[in-house]
C-alpha cells in the first residue's frame, strides 16, 4: 500500500524502510528509461519544428533522432548523464516517498479526512515531490547538461562539470529552472498519487489477491497515471529543460538554432511566438513512453520493496 492506510494490517512503514524502497525503486526504473530521457531531452531543447513531413532541425521523429544518435554517438549516447541521473532517482525517489508516507499520516491523525482518499494523496504526492525537487533539483542540472552535450563534449565527467558549472554561474547556477519545476512538479506527482489512488481501487480485486496478477494491475495503474499526469503538465517540463541548458550555448550550437531566456515567463512567449503550439509538446512521443515506464515501475517496485522487507520482518 502507497500512503498511510490505518485498516492496513501490521505497522506502517518506518522513514528508513520508505527511504530505502523509494531509493531502490528510483534506482531500478532509471537504468530501465534512460535512453527514453535522452531523446526526450534533445527533442525538447530543439528550436526547430520537429516533423517528419517537412524536417527542419537535426531530430525530427522519435526513430530517426534514435538512429542518428547512434550513429553519430554510439550507444553509450543514450546513457549520457547517467551517474548524476541515478543520484537523482535515488535521492529524489528516497524524499519523495518519506514525504508522502510521513504526510499522508498527519493527514490521518492531524484532520479530519481520510487519508486514503485520491485527494489526500494528490495534496501530500504533490508536496512530497516538492521536497525532493528542492533537495534534488542540482543533480536534475547535471543530468539535463550532460544528456544535451553531443561530440565533442564540453564535460569530460561528472566532476569536470560541477566544476565548470560553479565557475562559470555559481552556486545559483545549479538551480536553474527550479521555478517551472516546482510549477510543474506538483501538479504532476499530485496526479500520479491521485490516479495511482483511483486505478488501485477499480483494480481492487485483483491487487488484493498478492499474487503476479496484483503487480501487474499495480504496474498498469502507474503506468496510466504516468501517462495521464505528464501529458497534463509537459510543457512546464519543456520549460525547466529550456532553462536548465542557459549558457551551454557552445554545446549546443551544432544541434541548430540556439534561445536565450531571461526567466520562465520569457521562455514561454518565446516559444509561442517563434515554435507556437506544438513547441510546448516537442518530445512529447518519448516523453510519454517513458513517463508510462518509469511511474509504473516506480510504484510497482516500491511496492514490491516494501512487501519484501516486512516478509522479511515478519519471517524473523
Amino acid at each position: 500500500m502507497v500512503g498511510y492506510d490505518p485498516g492496513a494490517q501490521g505497522a506502517p512503514p518506518t522513514p528508513e524502510e520508505a527511504a530505502l524502497a523509494g531509493s531502490a525503486a528510483g534506482m531500478v526504473t532509471r537504468a530501465l528509461i534512460s535512453p527514453l530521457d535522452v531523446l526526450k531531452i534533445r527533442f525538447q531543447l530543439q528550436i526547430e519544428r520537429v516533423s517528419s513531413r517537412s524536417p527542419e532541425g537535426k531530430y525530427w521523429g522519435l526513430f530517426q533522432a534514435w538512429r542518428c544518435i547512434l550513429r553519430e554517438e554510439g550507444p553509450a549516447a543514450f546513457w549520457k548523464g547517467h551517474v548524476p541521473a541515478q543520484l537523482l532517482s535515488v535521492c529524489f525517489g528516497a524524499v519523495q516517498f518519506v514525504s508522502f508516507e510521513r504526510l499522508t499520516e498527519l493527514v490521518h491523525k492531524a484532520t479530519p479526512f481520510d487519508s486514503r482518499t485520491p485527494a489526500a494523496h494528490f495534496l501530500c504526492g504533490g508536496l512530497g515531490a516538492c521536497s525532493a525537487t528542492v533537495a534534488c533539483q542540482p543533480l536534475d542540472t547535471l543530468r539535463t547538461r550532460l544528456a544535451a552535450q553531443g561530440e565533442p563534449k564540453v564535460y569530460r565527467n561528472l566532476r569536470h562539470a560541477v566544476s565548470s558549472m560553479y565557475h562559470t554561474g555559481g552556486v545559483l547556477g545549479f538551480y536553474r529552472g527550479l521555478v517551472p519545476t516546482l510549477v510543474a512538479v506538483f501538479p504532476y506527482a499530485g496526479l500520479q498519487f491521485f490516479f495511482y489512488n483511483v486505478f488501485k481501487q477499480l483494480f481492487a480485486p485483483l491487487m488484493s489477491t498478492g499474487n503476479s496478477k496484483g503487480g501487474l494491475a499495480s504496474l498498469v495503474c502507474g503506468s496510466g497515471a504516468g501517462v495521464i499526469s505528464k501529458t497534463v503538465t509537459y510543457p512546464f517540463d519543456l520549460f525547466k529543460k529550456r532553462l536548465q541548458v542557459g549558457g551551454f550555448d557552445e554545446a549546443r550550437v551544432h544541434f541548430g538554432q540556439v534561445r536565450s531566456y531571461r526567466n520562465f515567463v520569457d521562455c514561454g512567449l518565446q516559444i509561442a511566438r517563434d515554435e507556437g503550439l506544438p513547441g510546448f509538446f516537442k518530445g512529447l512521443s518519448p516523453s510519454l513512453l517513458k513517463a508510462a515506464m518509469s511511474t509504473g515501475f516506480t510504484f510497482f517496485c516500491y511496492e514490491l520493496f516494501l512487501n519484501s522487507m516486512h516478509g522479511l520482518k515478519g519471517s524473523r
